[in-house]
């Protein structure tokens, strides 16, 4: 570890689901021109890129310098998406699952990349109707990333609370506030990250992996926390996606400050406890299922403790780091988010509400995919 303190740049990936507005189902075979179109929109050609399915859509900020840089940069992209969308009848929505599309309906990007995924894992791959936001934080050195990976694992339950967005699945609530992980995790090498020495135990790991020829690279680990592959950044990608742009600039401002806090703590040898994988993932179930309705569990306590007690708990440990970074009011909207509820929260009313109206499961359903595409375009 070198004696600079890691640079905490900041870069953020989203994933679009692009919905017909005549119809509010997905747009499962969009032109190719609508994304050349959007990279003609964009600084650099690699902002905007395909995902697995041609319903859905990437894009990704700069390395920023600050989080206010980030928004800016975000908010930027999200409008290129909607205004190029819209000339083709479309609009993107920035939620993890779409109401009521059908997977088997998707049609697959024509790439290698992802023909290869799917011959690997057959119908878990062809399910992946699902959306989530990578938070890149920029920490230079290769074992402290390996360090504060270990320490993260504690917060990604909480932060997956703060982002759910993922409550209907083909056409049913679920019960779920992140039905999204419930898909995700059928996949191989996922869930929270495993836990290593160093670096260096790390890459041998990786290693075996590519040499039995189960994995081209590093980027084929897709646990909740990883090392980037490309990118000497931390990523975490726990998270459902936001509708709100407020909401995901939160929660990337969150990251970057928990990162910052766990790095003062080892510059004063000390660290975060490291809890069994069995405590944090039963908190990461709490949170894909309830959300912050039912609290999680305090590890510490050992007892199911209301989560604006353990929010705060991390907004006061935090502090001087949202201070340092600038970033005290997008920390701060951590609050709100719990009062007014999450994304997922806001779509079970809006269908609830219909439902109340006497309309049918499928008009409510719809109604949810409108307040999404407004919720999307809001703030942008």
């Amino acid at each position: 570890m070198t004696g600079a303190e890691p640079s905490f740049t900041i870069g953020i990936e989203e994933e679009y689901l692009l919905v017909d507005l005549e119809t509010m189902n997905l747009a499962n075979d969009p032109p190719a021109s609508l994304m050349e179109e959007c990279r003609r929109h964009c600084s650099r050609d690699e902002q905007v890129s395909r995902e697995l399915l041609r319903s859905q859509i990437e894009v990704g900020t700069r390395k920023c310098s600050t989080i206010g840089e980030a928004r800016e940069d975000l908010t930027q992209l999200r409008r290129v998406v909607i205004d190029v969308a819209e000339q083709y009848g479309m609009a993107p929505i920035a939620a993890s699952t779409h109401p009521f599309a059908l997977w088997a309906e998707q049609k697959q990007t024509a790439r290698e990349r992802y023909t290869d995924l799917i011959a690997q894992m057959a119908a878990t791959a062809r399910r992946m109707v699902i959306c989530g936001m990578h938070v890149h934080v920029g920490i230079d050195d290769d074992e402290l990333r390996i360090d504060l990976l270990s320490q993260m694992t504690y917060f990604l339950p909480h932060l997956l609370l703060l982002s759910t967005s993922s409550p209907f699945w083909e056409g049913e609530n679920t019960g779920l506030k992140s039905y999204r992980l419930t898909v995700f995790d059928a996949l191989p090498r996922t869930g929270l990250p495993e836990h290593f020495s160093s670096f260096g135990e790390y890459q041998r790991h990786i290693d075996v992996l590519v040499g039995a020829g189960l994995i081209k690279d590093a980027t084929m680990i897709w646990w909740d926390s990883r090392p980037s592959a490309r990118y000497p950044t931390l990523e975490t990608r726990i998270f459902d996606m936001c509708t709100g742009i407020d909401d995901a600039i939160c929660l990337a401002a969150m990251t970057m400050c928990i990162l910052r806090r766990l790095y003062r703590l080892r510059l004063d040898n000390q660290r975060w406890r490291r809890y069994n994988r069995m405590l944090v993932n039963e908190n990461r179930w709490r949170a894909m299922r309830y959300g912050s309705d039912e609290g999680l569990l305090d590890l510490a306590k050992g007892e199911i403790v209301e989560f604006r007690e353990l929010l705060q708990e991390i907004l006061e440990q935090i502090d001087e780091d949202a201070r340092f970074l600038g970033c005290e009011a997008e920390v701060a909207h951590a609050r709100t988010i719990v009062e007014r509820g999450t994304s997922a929260h806001q779509q079970v009313k809006v269908y609830e509400a219909a439902i109340a109206e006497g309309k049918s499961n499928a008009a409510a359903l719809r109604d949810v995919v409108a307040f999404l595409i407004a919720g999307t375009r809001r703030g942008v």
